[in-house]
C-alpha cells in the first residue's frame, strides 16, 4: 500500500515527521529514498522531535550512524552516501543496530544492498513543484500498519 502528500517548506517537513513518530514505534527499520536535498535529514530531525527529541540533528554522512535515545526508543539514523562498499556495514556491526526497541532509519539504502535488513517502510521523496512528493510504502505488515493509521491521520487534517 502506498500514500502520498505534498509537503511545501521545512516545517511542513518537520511537522509530517511529527506525525510519523507517533505511528513509527511498531517499526524496525525504515529505508529513505530521495536525491540530495530533498528533505530527507529534516524529515528525520521531524521525527525525531515528535519523540521529544530537542538537540540538534545532523546528517551522519561521514559517522554512517548517530543514535539517540528516546523515551521509548533507541533510534539510529544511517546516512549511507558515502558508503564504498556494502561489506563495510558488516564490520561496524551493522546488525547490532536491529534489535528489539530500536528503530533504523536508513538514507541511501541502495548502498547498503545485500547487507541491510528489508524495510518495513519505504518514504520517496521527490520534486514536486515548490515543494515535494513525499510517498510512504509499505512493504511488511507493521508497515502496512502505519500507512493505515497514517491514512486516517491525514484524512482527518
Amino acid at each position: 500500500m502506498v500514500i502520498e502528500q505534498v509537503v511545501c517548506g521545512e516545517e511542513a517537513m518537520e511537522r509530517l515527521g511529527g506525525l510519523l513518530y507517533k505511528a513509527f514505534s511498531s517499526l524496525k527499520s525504515v529505508h529513505f529514498d530521495g536525491d540530495l536535498g530533498m528533505g530527507k535529514t529534516t524529515l528525520v530531525r521531524g521525527i525525531l522531535r515528535g519523540g521529544g527529541y530537542t538537540g540538534p540533528v545532523k546528517s551522519p554522512t561521514y559517522t554512517l550512524v548517530e543514535p539517540y535515545s528516546m523515551e521509548e526508543l533507541q533510534i539510529y539514523h544511517f546516512d549511507l552516501y558515502r558508503l564504498h562498499n556494502p561489506e563495510e556495514l558488516e564490520y561496524m556491526g551493522i546488525r547490532d543496530y536491529f534489535e528489539d526497541g530500536s528503530l533504523s532509519l536508513i538514507e541511501w539504502p541502495e548502498k547498503g544492498g545485500g547487507v541491510l535488513p528489508m524495510a518495513d517502510l519505504i518514504v520517496r521523496l521527490a520534486l514536486e513543484g515548490d515543494g515535494r512528493r513525499v510517498s510512504l510504502e509499505s512493504i511488511s505488515p507493521a508497515g502496512e500498519g502505519v500507512v493505515n493509521e497514517l491514512q486516517n491521520i491525514m484524512l482527518s487534517e
